[in-house]
């Protein structure tokens, strides 16, 4: 071997080993293997052990902290990878009892910068995204408040002993509360209030829509470039919710119908009062069933929230929009004959297409 020869190899060499010795780090783009570890992790989120010793155990992770109940019924585990590089916060999806429904139900939308009033003395203060236009469910802006007390420390302690890399995952709810955790943990970082060179990758599978288009926008920034997916099966229901009404107060307001009752106003009789007509024929309806969201899923869901979180103190008034959008980069499964031979489209189980089954079938079948 001559000497250029041997000075090329030699640091190629020390390259390959330190990435068995170190263990692998995270990789920005769509990991079939990495989100089916995943889905396996998060089946055993539930706690339903009758339910996931069904199903194959992770190959690469081990469980090392599960926690309490707490929020909502709320719950997450942490996981390690084999070589304990890799941490895994996975966030536990919809339960059977009533307050992890309520979670849900409660869909009145609170700016995406703000504090909750979790109780008198415990003030919860978050930014999810700096545009005043952004806003996000509050429900799952609650159960999110709970887990990150638990979880902010245990990042903490992964720091301490070197782990720099967590896959942030959560299906169904799960998925919806983990929309705001990484926004909230890549807001912390940007403060300096976590470490610089903590790496983050987020797999939102099955979840609804988490907020609106301006908390989309700003999410899809922060996780660009291969750092954050949204998992769909395209026949799973779960992922159109919450309903969506857009009024034209949810549009950018350069948009031309912000002045257009004044432009109106200002045109000859008779088109002015013909305009003005259609205007309000198509403005109205929409404004008044989001106020109709707002007021049953969002003061009156309140009152039977307030009864299951004691302490638990109300905004004294939501964002006035219901303008829920589609957030993350999407990856579809797309279902085939073969697909509902085995999931019948008919059914009256309203989950069989947002099941853990449905989703590992089809992720075998995407390539």
């Amino acid at each position: 071997m001559n000497k250029k020869t041997e000075y090329i190899l030699i640091p190629l060499f020390w390259v390959v080993m330190s990435h068995f010795i170190y263990g692998q780090s995270l990789e920005p783009y769509f990991d079939k293997i990495e989100y089916k570890e995943l889905l396996l992790i998060s089946i055993r989120t539930t706690t339903l052990e009758d339910y996931y010793s069904k199903f194959s155990k992770p190959e690469k992770y081990k469980m090392v902290y599960q926690s309490k109940t707490i929020g909502l019924d709320n719950h997450w585990d942490l996981w390690i990878n084999k070589s304990s590089t890799i941490a895994v916060i996975s966030i536990r999806g919809t339960t059977l009892k009533p307050e992890s429904s309520l979670a849900n139900l409660y869909a009145a939308m609170v700016p995406a910068k703000g504090k909750l009033q979790l109780t008198k003395t415990d003030t919860f203060e978050y930014e999810l995204a700096p545009n005043p236009e952004a806003a996000v469910h509050i429900g799952w802006l609650i159960s999110m408040a709970y887990l990150s007390r638990d979880i902010l420390p245990k990042i903490d302690s992964l720091y301490s002993t070197g782990v720099k890399n967590i896959l942030l995952m959560g299906h169904s709810q799960g998925g919806a509360i983990n929309y705001l955790l990484t926004a909230y943990l890549y807001n912390l970082q940007m403060k300096g209030a976590l470490p610089k060179d903590l790496r983050f990758k987020t797999y939102c599978s099955a979840a609804p829509k988490p907020g609106n288009l301006y908390f989309a926008y700003y999410y899809e920034m922060l996780t660009r470039n291969g750092w954050g997916y949204n998992i769909v099966n395209s026949v799973d229901w779960v992922p159109e919710t919450p309903i969506s009404i857009q009024t034209l107060n949810d549009i950018n307001h350069s948009n031309p119908f912000t002045n257009a009752k004044s432009k109106i106003k200002k045109l000859k009789f008779p088109k002015n009062i013909v305009l003005n007509r259609m205007y309000n024929k198509l403005d109205k309806p929409t404004k008044k069933a989001q106020k109709s969201y707002e007021k049953y899923l969002g003061k009156k869901t309140s009152k039977f929230i307030v009864k299951n979180l004691k302490g638990f103190i109300p905004p004294n008034e939501y964002f006035h929009s219901n303008n829920y959008a589609r957030t993350g980069a999407t990856i579809v499964l797309i279902p085939n004959e073969e697909y509902f031979e085995k999931f019948s489209i008919d059914t009256d189980n309203i989950l069989t297409h947002h099941n853990f089954e449905a989703y590992l079938y089809l992720l075998e079948k995407y390539d």
